[in-house]
């Protein structure tokens, strides 16, 4: 309660008046009078205020004395900006076709670019002010004048019509204070250039509209543009109010979809001293970013490039917020320093039929009464009118000494920002909200008796209406303005639009505004940014600077973040082993399906090496030629045998067994050849029991050759019968059960768990081995334990068969062959179990063959030597001798 009594005091005190009684009849308007507005009579009055004058320095306010406006700068952009309110309202009721019922007026008043002069201003609008000459004549005003329509703000007895709408402000902050007074009753204000995003809230400014995007839609734009040129690493500043504060973070919260970080955050106070200038610029030299983006007016932004050409730092890129993207009046002292800016500007009207011609057609004569446009004019012309209302004296020349105006001064004749239609932004979006009212109006007037939007179906009387029924029919207006579609969201903004703009210098050294580019909110997302940047000047070089805190990784590696440092500082680390990235600044890796490998690069997954011992590599051919040679050998020993089958030397060593030894041998040597090309599940089905039973036959036949010698000589010995128990037959059977075990243990073992192809993609990371996995391991050893077992026998009947006296005693080729077996046998497992892949199956074939040559070479060469080279000693006297 006691802060509502404040307000109420503070908007009393603001106002100037007071009640000096009870009744509202008998108010009293004690103030002073305000004279310094434009007004012209009309069935509904639209309020208008345009910050005219302007100043960096802002009242304090005591609360112990009347605030006091400053007004040190004129600005004629902002008369340009009213001008256009009245000309707008003098095309409308020039129209048949839009309310030809109604006539508009206007009232306008100097907001000043501060909030309690623009809070005096609104409710001086919105009351009226009377006109009398003094106190008590406005006590005695007739009771029955018109009282406000609605508003009931104050003091109801007014000589001016009152104004349900206000076009204005200029400023967010200042548009937030009006409408936390007048929203209380209801009154619509449409500001022309009011961007904060904090204004959308329709909770909190229910009666708020506006013809100026949303710095929602802006800052959308800004954080694109800014990823579109890869600077992802950008200066932020901006002066301390709320359309900066509100601007700046919204963009901390947008930018970071995009990848884009701010490498400071600046405020800056509105007055900047030599204090606050030195801390900004430090900020900007100390940081390695050089894209700077800046939401302030041009006025502040010329204190700052003054500094920054006194300290003489370039290089800079400037992103230029819609607030002075197009303030020309920036270039004439610091083009060079602004050279190649970017920024977004609302949008433009080409040209608005009538408006040059109604800027250019002031005569002194004509703005004599106007206090504004007399000012104008004597700035414009640096001169007096004689009879000058002007109270504002401003600027470094001396008012007094300037020479008297001649009458003949044109408009035509020099450039000022006030007659420059060039670039019509602002003045649009005004010439928009004047529609805007006017198409609300004509839809209340378009009303019919019972269909009405209000209780009971009501309709409000254009003439007499209240504010809160107007704001009814903008908030649902729809209308065309110069060919554009007018439309507003639920929130009271208009569909973004702007134009990206470059500052370029022309020939003649002037600023050129260059378009390239916009950005269309109504767009999709992808579609919203378009640049054309073959149109681009850049401050220096021909292409875009680059503004990063780290440098992009490129494929082939992903991101790690610095510890307590932005997301855009970070470092590049390689992707590890087996993953790969395919696209710059991966925050991940991705791994490689198991049949695939990254490429050196690691930037894409490439099909895997296979591997497997193949018949078209050196190795393979040089294995599989041995085996065949392997074979060949045994099988020409076993017709040289034949042919020499009827000689004591074949017949005494056992022919039968020879010829079944030979036979097997050249299948181990054959066995190798399973061994080499492409395993599949039935190559390894057969390679390994294969490998099993030749050997098997092979080490039962030595074992059957060396039981018979040993047997042989014991049969010598008086009453022994041992021979017919070692007759062919049984020669035959020993050797038939010799290798019917080793056949049941490879039944057994493809059985339970065959061998069976597999792809191992462990042992070596970028190939696939193809290989035979033996499934059980159990069996596997199983078949190479009972060859050894069979083997240890043959060496043991063998070493006691190696001393018989005989001249050609068989027994100890068979020693010496099992002592090769052995040594090739027991060398091959530590170096089977530690390879892998081909390598693993070429020592298995080594294996073979080399135990296969042993046997092959020690117990026949021998023979085939004596049966060749030496055939006198193949003879039974030979034989026979000790």
């Amino acid at each position: 309660m006691a802060m509502l009594a404040a307000k109420l005091l503070l908007l009393l005190f603001l106002f100037g008046g007071i009640c000096s009684s009870a009744a509202l009849d008998n108010c009293v308007f004690l103030g002073e009078e305000e004279k310094d507005s434009l007004y012209k009579d009309g069935d509904v009055v639209i309020g208008g205020l345009f910050p005219l004058h302007y100043s960096p320095v802002s009242s304090p306010l005591t609360y112990t004395t009347k605030p006091t406006p400053n007004m040190h700068n004129f600005s004629s952009r902002a008369v340009r900006w009213m001008q256009t309110m009245i000309f707008t309202i003098k095309e409308i009721n020039q129209r048949s076709d839009l309310l030809s019922q109604l006539k508009l007026g206007f009232h306008i008043r100097d907001s000043c670019d501060d909030i309690p002069v623009s809070l005096r201003a609104s409710l001086l609008l919105v009351n009226g002010q009377p006109e009398r000459s003094s106190r008590a004549e406005s006590i005695n005003r007739n009771k029955s004048t018109e009282r406000n329509n609605g508003s009931d703000l104050g003091c109801a007895a007014v000589q001016r019509t009152v104004s349900p709408v206000i076009i204005g402000d200029a400023a967010s902050g200042v548009s937030m204070a009006l409408l936390r007074s007048l929203g209380t009753f209801h009154i619509p204000l449409v500001s022309y250039f009011a961007s904060c995003s904090c204004l959308s809230n329709q909770r909190e400014f229910p009666t708020f509209m506006r013809t100026m995007p949303s710095d929602a839609f802006q800052i959308r734009a800004l954080a694109r543009l800014v990823s579109y040129f890869g600077w992802t690493w950008v200066g932020v500043i901006g002066v301390k109010s709320d359309y900066a504060r509100f601007a700046i973070q919204l963009f901390l919260q947008e930018s970071v979809q995009y990848g884009v970080c701010a490498a400071y955050t600046h405020f800056y106070p509105v007055v900047l001293n030599q204090q606050a200038l030195d801390e900004l610029l430090d900020v900007i030299q100390i940081a390695s970013s050089k894209v700077i983006i800046n939401f302030s007016s041009e006025s502040e932004m010329q204190v700052i490039l003054t500094e920054i050409q006194r300290r003489n730092i370039t290089g800079l890129q400037w992103i230029a917020s819609e607030a002075w993207a197009t303030a020309k009046s920036l270039w004439e002292k610091f083009g060079k320093l602004l050279m190649g800016t970017l920024g977004f500007a609302i949008q433009r009207a080409d040209v608005i039929p009538g408006l040059k011609q109604h800027l250019s057609n002031l005569r002194p004569s004509y703005i004599h009464p106007s206090a504004f446009l007399t000012e104008l004019w004597e700035e414009i012309f640096n001169c007096r009118l004689n009879g000058s209302v002007n109270s504002h004296y401003h600027g470094d020349d001396n008012y007094v000494d300037r020479l008297p105006c001649n009458g003949k001064e044109d408009l035509n004749d020099v450039y000022s920002p006030y007659s420059d239609v060039t670039q019509l932004r602002v003045s649009y979006n005004v010439y928009k909200a004047v529609y805007l009212v006017a198409h609300a109006l004509q839809d209340m007037s378009n009303c019919i008796v019972g269909q009405g939007p209000f209780l009971n179906g009501t309709c409000a009387d254009p003439k007499n209406f209240k504010p809160w029924q107007l704001i009814h029919y903008m908030k649902r207006s729809n209308f065309s303005a110069l060919g554009e579609k007018v439309n507003f969201d639920h929130n009271g903004d208009p569909i973004a639009y702007y134009d990206l703009l470059n500052w370029q210098k022309n020939p003649d050294g002037s600023l050129h505004l260059v378009k390239v580019g916009f950005y269309d909110a109504s767009l999709a997302a992808g579609r919203s940014l378009v640049i054309n940047d073959s149109l681009i000047q850049w401050p220096f070089g021909k292409k875009a600077c680059r503004s990063v805190c780290s440098d992009s990784c490129p494929p082939g590696s992903r991101i790690t973040r610095r510890k307590g440092e932005p997301i855009c500082c970070f470092d590049c680390v390689p992707c590890a082993e087996g993953e790969v990235s395919n696209k710059t600044d991966s925050l991940d890796c991705s791994r490689c399906s198991e049949d695939r490998w990254p490429n050196k690069a690691r930037d894409l997954c490439i099909p895997k090496i296979v591997e497997f011992l193949s018949y078209h590599e050196i190795m393979g051919i040089m294995l599989c030629v041995v085996s065949v040679l392997g074979a060949c050998a045994s099988l020409s020993i076993l017709a040289l045998f034949f042919t020499y089958k009827d000689t004591p030397l074949v017949r005494a060593n056992n022919m039968e067994l020879s010829f079944l030894l030979l036979v097997f041998l050249a299948v181990c040597f054959l066995v190798g050849l399973l061994f080499i090309g492409e395993p599949s599940d039935w190559l390894c089905r057969i390679r390994y029991p294969a490998f099993g039973i030749s050997f098997a036959l092979c080490i039962s036949c030595l074992l059957a050759k060396t039981v018979v010698v040993l047997m042989a000589f014991r049969s010598t010995l008086p009453g022994s019968d041992v021979m017919k128990w070692f007759g062919p037959n049984q020669q035959r059977a020993s050797v038939l059960l010799g290798t019917a075990v080793q056949v049941i243990i490879c039944l057994i073992w493809l059985f339970i768990s065959p061998p069976h192809a597999n792809n191992n993609t462990d042992y070596y990371s970028g190939n696939i081995i193809i290989e035979c996995v033996t499934g059980s391991e159990v069996g596997f050893w199983c078949v190479l334990g009972y060859i050894g077992i069979l083997a240890c026998m043959c060496f043991l009947m063998a070493f006691l068969a190696r001393k018989l006296p005989d001249h050609f005693n068989e027994a100890k080729f068979i020693t010496f062959s099992m002592l090769i077996f052995f040594a090739v046998w027991i060398t091959f497992i530590p170096v089977y179990v530690s390879t892998a892949g081909k390598y693993t199956v070429a020592v298995h074939i080594f294996a073979i063959l080399a135990s296969a040559f042993g046997l092959l070479v020690c117990i026949f060469a021998p023979k085939c030597f004596i049966i060749i080279l030496k055939p006198e000693k193949n003879c039974k006297k030979n034989m026979m001798q000790r």
